[in-house]
């Protein structure tokens, strides 16, 4: 629900003393316990003049990651931002360490299949040093390898990230596979790029059945649980720090009607519909359509089965009417982007389809730059450290478990 492709470039922000000022507004206007800023304000603005940028309390940091998702035009399930556990790890530098954090992400946000909303805030740029990067798109990602017949062997949408962290050091498995989960990608200033395996304990993935078609599972297909978006920047009050992922719970049409579905992803409906015995010479038969619709079907069937968190669109485009219902009734405008709001399927049988919504952009907000939407499908040239590296430079996570550091 928090959207399978990157979020739009947003234009820029108010300069920082500017966007620092709103910001606090904001913050004042919302938490009535929190009292008069002016100090703060009279703080915040030495810090700025002194170092170009200020440092947020964890307070702060808490509540612009909350607003942050509230003001995601294209995320239809807003009604839970209040929910977002904010875990701050400012303090953190290291490549090691960030990508140890990031498997805690994943296993505090998966909770044994009841997803938790969460982020994970890592340093941002200062004048003197510059905050991680995570090239992912999500931490969890699926390769995509070239096949001698000319077609692909996974998800086509990683081909080049899948060369680019080979060209690193990562290696596939011995016989590839159609989801063979990719490594975190961390650049820092100190350390350049190094690549890090996801523990497999972490990496909670549902084989998907269909509640009436057997033969459905003999097609291998599975997917993840926690869609933890790991490219864009969090922006609150002029403040970017761009490493931050994020994660929700998947809606089923982002698994069942985008990443399975999509031509140029793993295109399943053809095999679907072959093995359904529909007719596909011409288009009026619909066998896109009905072979969507029982694909989307086994999506919902098996995170059920699997007891994993997973919302439908129906279900979903309901709850998005009760957002926008508070966030009226608190006097909030809620911005909205009707391509992104409406799901790809049966989008005019929904509430959501039959009106219009606000497009004002808002912040804090979650950005994503071309450099970091480069990286997260293409890669990028590996950056060679600024330090030699130590020998305890996060060979093992803190949790015990080997992260395969380059």
């Amino acid at each position: 629900m928090w959207g399978q492709a990157p979020a739009p470039r947003l234009p820029d922000q108010p300069d920082v003393f500017t966007a620092a000022e709103e910001f606090f507004e904001l913050f004042e206007r919302e938490n009535d316990a929190v009292g008069a800023l002016a100090a703060r304000r009279r703080w915040v603005r030495a810090e700025i003049e002194a170092t170009g940028t200020y440092v947020h309390t964890t307070a702060e940091l808490v509540f612009g990651a909350r607003v942050a998702w509230r003001n995601s035009a294209r995320c239809i399930g807003r009604l839970y931002w209040k929910s977002l556990r904010v875990r701050d790890f400012r303090a953190i530098r290291g490549s090691a360490a960030v990508a140890d954090r990031c498997v805690d992400h994943l296993r505090f946000a998966t909770n044994g299949g009841r997803v938790r909303p969460t982020i994970s805030v890592f340093a941002a740029d200062s004048i003197d040093r510059r905050g991680p990067r995570i090239w992912n798109e999500q931490l969890i990602r699926y390769a995509g390898y070239r096949t001698e017949d000319g077609g692909v062997l996974g998800d086509p949408r990683y081909l080049e990230f899948t060369e680019a962290v080979r060209a690193l050091g990562w290696r596939p498995p011995e016989q590839p596979g159609a989801f063979d989960v990719l490594p975190l990608v961390i650049d820092t200033e100190e350390e350049g790029t190094r690549w890090f395996e996801l523990p497999s304990a972490v990496v909670h993935e549902v084989e998907l059945t269909h509640p009436d078609l057997p033969w459905f599972a003999e097609l291998g297909l599975r997917w993840h649980t926690v869609p933890a978006i790991s490219n864009m920047s969090l922006v609150i009050g002029g403040v970017e720090y761009a490493a931050a992922p994020f994660n929700g719970w998947y809606m089923g049409t982002e698994i069942g009607a985008r990443n399975l579905a999509d031509q140029d992803r793993y295109a399943m409906l053809p095999e679907v519909a072959r093995r359904m015995g529909l007719d596909t010479s011409h288009e009026q038969t619909l066998w896109k359509d009905r072979a969507l619709v029982e694909l989307n079907r086994a999506v919902l069937h098996s995170y059920a089965q699997a007891d994993a968190t997973i919302t439908d669109h129906h279900t979903e485009s309901e709850r998005f009417l009760t957002h926008l219902a508070r966030e009226e009734k608190a006097g909030r405008s809620c911005p909205a982007d009707w391509s992104w709001i409406v799901p790809p399927v049966s989008g005019g049988l929904t509430p959501v389809f039959h009106r219009y919504y606000d497009t004002e952009q808002l912040w804090p907000n979650f950005v994503l730059g071309d450099e970091a939407a480069s990286r997260g499908t293409q890669g990028a040239p590996a950056r060679p450290p600024r330090r030699p590296e130590t020998a305890d430079d996060g060979v093992f996570s803190m949790f015990g478990l080997p992260l395969a550091a380059n």
